[in-house]
């Protein structure tokens, strides 16, 4: 285990991406970094990364949430930006935002998870490896060992013999925080990814559209040549011996799904001694409950809009979830944060964090192995900009300013 002394934030800028005032210049913002990876992804790789479900209602409501939250600045308090260095489950982090869990996300960028967790480790922020993700936990935990965290969905069969084997892997393997997804009872069709092909139980069976694309992105092709395309590399083991690609995708498919029971969720805590986050919680008696049974943390998410689009956006229902948690545990926030000010509206509405997904995506769609680094930059930066024009000296202090939001969900 290392000690929380090594990963002591440093000064802001001390840890920055070499290449970070070269890439500023074209990519000062991540709405920038997201045209940039239209531009230069396979069709079919950024639609998979970007869409969500249906029409994409979702991740708009989402968006327009988070844009509709104001914070009213104090002044004359603010000799210089503040640091936003925080502690996380008795950990130090350099910043108050990390790297979400995300499926796959090598379709968009191979080889994408292992830069993602290097670009993590680098800067000190947490990085949450996805079980059905392309790297194994044992890999990204020799990449990451100061900052990783395993999400993990449900393997019910056989009594939950591979969900706890994961789990077993991931505590033997150094893994500080395991979180549990409850927001997926079942996996809904996300249109933009079957009319690129991606459809059909998520197999991968490249069409002639698809081959064109690769041909036509030398970056993209590069890095599949440099990396294999796998999927649910975690899963390949329980696989059996010399399954491809999509024979662990099948297999994975009939593992796994399916929604945690609490009685289930009991089960992992009992298990699992070190913090377990509970990852979907939109209602705070859901928050009450997954704090009786022993839960260190919640996730205050709807799966980025990829699940379904009716459900309310999370970061109107944060500052009733942090009010029915009442500091007994760590409030998380993701789903639509493209931005240092977005994770300052989430602090200022009570969470202790915020987690990206999409925007490191499009980070890697832009700028390849350099695209993770220079997100998290420019997310530290912004959200260092944000605190200190509203006259938070921390990120704790956030909490403490005026804040306009109207769409706050009242239970």
């Amino acid at each position: 285990m290392h000690d929380i002394t090594a990963i002591a934030a440093a000064k802001p800028g001390a840890t920055r991406s070499p290449n970070f005032q070269k890439h500023q210049r074209w990519y000062p913002t991540i709405y920038d970094l997201r045209r940039g990876a239209k531009r230069r992804l396979p069709h079919f790789a950024f639609e998979y990364g970007d869409g969500g479900a249906g029409d994409d209602t979702g991740i708009k409501h989402n968006w327009a949430a988070l844009d509709a939250i104001e914070m009213v600045p104090r002044y004359g308090v603010m000799p210089e930006l503040p640091p936003v260095n925080c502690e996380l489950f008795g950990r130090k982090y350099s910043a108050p935002l990390g790297v979400a869990p995300m499926g796959s996300p090598i379709v968009v960028w191979p080889g994408a998870d292992k830069l993602l967790a290097a670009a993590a480790q680098r800067a000190k922020v947490p990085y949450t490896l996805g079980v059905a993700g392309g790297a194994t936990i044992e890999e990204i935990a020799k990449i990451a060992p100061d900052v990783m965290w395993l999400q993990m969905y449900r393997f019910a069969k056989n009594n939950h013999a591979i969900g706890f084997d994961l789990m077993r892997r991931a505590d033997e393997a150094g893994v500080h925080v395991l979180m549990l997804t409850l927001d997926v009872p079942v996996r809904t069709v996300r249109s933009r990814e079957v009319k690129v092909g991606m459809g059909g139980g998520g197999y991968f069976r490249p069409d002639w559209r698809m081959m064109l694309g690769m041909v036509k992105c030398p970056g993209w092709a590069m890095a599949m040549l440099a990396n294999n395309l796998p999927r649910f590399a975690n899963i390949q083991p329980y696989a059996g011996p010399g399954a491809g690609l999509n024979e662990t995708i099948k297999y994975a498919r009939n593992e796994m799904g399916g929604a945690f029971s609490w009685d289930e969720v009991k089960r992992y805590r009992d298990r699992w001694k070190k913090p377990l986050i509970l990852k979907g919680i939109l209602h705070p008696e859901d928050a009450e409950k997954a704090i009786e049974i022993g839960a260190d943390g919640v996730l205050v998410s709807n799966h980025g809009g990829r699940q379904i689009e009716a459900l309310p956006p999370p970061i109107d229902c944060v500052p009733a979830v942090v009010k029915a948690v009442n500091k007994r545990a760590t409030v998380l926030f993701d789903s639509g944060v493209r931005s240092g000010t977005d994770v300052a509206r989430a602090l200022a509405l009570g969470a202790d964090a915020a987690l990206a997904g999409k925007a490191f995506l499009w980070g890697l769609g832009a700028l390849g192995s350099d695209g993770p680094g220079h997100v998290i930059d420019l997310m530290i930066d912004e959200l260092r900009s944000a605190l200190g024009q509203i006259g938070a000296h921390s990120p704790a202090e956030a909490r403490n300013v005026r804040v306009r939001h109207s769409s706050a969900l009242h239970f």
